[in-house]
């Protein structure tokens, strides 16, 4: 991993970025999932290498919340259009007039926003296990606040399963990541909308034992250059390391 550079984005919160290849080469930016970060996304699933050598310059962000980027504990913070404008300010401070967006699950619903308010910016965008509806809905964030005040054992599985994930990643807040997704639903009014979908070529790819699937499929049915990859025996929480999910994400970008 490069040194990060830090980037002060809205409300003084600093992101960290990363960065690899030639600098006059076309961009691409990543932007992880969920409790994930750049490290755990991109690079040690094989991303980064794969888009540096075919002559990308590639851009990871850590979003706000996540990996060595600030992490504040304020919901309203974590709005889907801030943390869309997060990536436009990182773009701008790197003088990136375009790029290609690659963003998964958390990335990915981020993504959506981006393609839309940053228009021909963005020509082609991937969209990895992306859903529609309310995000992080099944998440109890009462006992996931009690677990993380006191220890109070959380007894639905579902936020068990939360609580798994952002305690596999060493360095993550249980409390950023309980406002991310407390902010990302009272923001809930611009979800994916499909009556309100992206105009540029967009590769929705998830995994085919992904539970999100079917709301995947919807956004890609309804985006008017949306493309739709299967990928084959994968679930949310691993389809970023399958090869065929690189492979058909990088000739989705070759054909632009």
């Amino acid at each position: 991993m490069p040194h990060p550079q830090l980037v002060e984005v809205g409300d003084g919160v600093a992101l960290a970025t990363y960065s690899w290849g030639d600098a006059d080469a076309p961009a691409v930016v990543l932007v992880h999932g969920f409790a994930s970060s750049t490290r755990d996304n991109w690079v040690l699933t094989g991303w980064v290498r794969m888009l540096e050598r075919e002559g990308y310059r590639v851009l990871g962000i850590d979003q706000r919340g996540h990996g060595a980027s600030q992490k504040p504990h304020e919901p309203a913070g974590y709005a889907v259009r801030s943390l869309a404008r997060d990536i436009e300010t990182v773009l701008d401070t790197f003088l990136i007039d375009t790029a290609f967006y690659v963003g998964y699950s958390l990335g990915a619903r981020v993504g959506w926003q981006v393609t839309q308010d940053l228009g021909e910016r963005i020509p082609r965008a991937v969209l990895g296990g992306v859903p529609d509806g309310i995000p992080l809905e099944r998440l109890d964030l009462e006992q996931v606040r009690r677990y993380a005040d006191d220890g109070t054992p959380v007894t639905d599985q579902v936020t068990q399963n939360y609580i798994a994930l952002v305690e596999r990643v060493p360095g993550n807040d249980l409390h950023a990541l309980l406002a991310l997704a407390q902010g990302m639903r009272e923001s809930r009014s611009i979800d994916p909308d499909p009556d309100n979908a992206p105009e540029q070529p967009v590769l929705f790819a998830t995994g085919s034992q992904d539970a999100v699937i079917g709301g995947s499929r919807r956004l890609s049915d309804a985006a008017a250059q949306g493309t739709f990859f299967e990928i084959p025996d994968r679930h949310h929480f691993n389809a970023p390391g399958s090869k065929a999910f690189r492979q058909t994400a990088l000739e989705f970008l070759r054909g632009a």
